[in-house]
């Protein structure tokens, strides 16, 4: 079910209880910012959850409260997760929903990085 973003922080939300070790992840990246780990449930070939160490909520919630070095370590983790996984060429997707309309269902910022494949269409018309 889609999470209104605007709420405050779940600290028991899956993320969090990821981030500190209470649920075991299949975990291909990290650094003092981020935290990436396989998706359970992948939608291509590689499907790779990107997640800030800090308690935000929404990209809306990070780009206002995070500190620049947060905000820079996540950016650059993301992409080297990307380099990481030889997906700059031939091309991938970065995915962050955002509350309700985005369809957000775990309230704590996470980036999908998709690739492996050819991905199609954004949006359906």
């Amino acid at each position: 079910m889609p999470i209104d973003a605007t709420q405050g922080y779940d600290p028991d939300n899956i993320f969090a209880r990821i981030l500190r070790g209470d649920i075991p992840a299949k975990r291909v990246y990290e650094n003092d910012f981020a935290l990436a780990f396989h998706d359970i449930a992948p939608q291509a070939p590689v499907h790779i959850l990107v997640i800030p160490k800090g308690a935000y909520v929404s990209w809306d919630d990070f780009s206002a409260r995070g500190s620049d070095a947060e905000i820079a370590g996540f950016v650059r983790a993301v992409g080297q997760i990307a380099r990481d996984n030889a997906l700059v060429e031939p091309g991938y997707r970065l995915l962050a929903n955002i509350g309700g309309h985005g369809g957000q269902e775990v309230p704590h910022l996470h980036v999908h990085l998709f690739g492996g494949q050819v991905l199609g269409p954004m949006l359906s018309r």
